[in-house]
C-alpha cells in the first residue's frame, strides 16, 4: 500500500536540475520515458536523490492513463 502525499505541479522533483513535477508530467504526456525525461531536463543525472520519487511519479501517471 502506498501513501500518496498531496503535491503541487510546481514542486521541484530534482533539486540538481530544478525539474518540476509539471515538466515531468508534460514530457510523460508527450510520450517520453524516464531516459528521455532525464536527457531533456537533466533530472536523474546528478546526485540520484530523485530517482525513486520520479520513478514512483511516472508509475502513478501510467496508472492514471489506464
Amino acid at each position: 500500500m502506498s501513501i500518496k502525499i498531496y503535491s503541487d505541479d510546481n514542486d521541484v522533483m530534482c533539486s540538481c536540475s530544478g525539474t518540476k513535477r509539471r515538466d515531468i508530467k508534460r514530457l510523460f504526456n508527450e510520450g517520453a520515458d524516464q531516459e528521455a525525461i532525464s536527457r531533456r531536463t537533466g533530472a536523474l543525472s546528478g546526485c540520484a536523490g530523485c530517482e525513486w520519487d520520479i520513478a514512483e511519479y511516472l508509475r502513478e501517471l501510467a496508472e492514471q492513463q489506464k
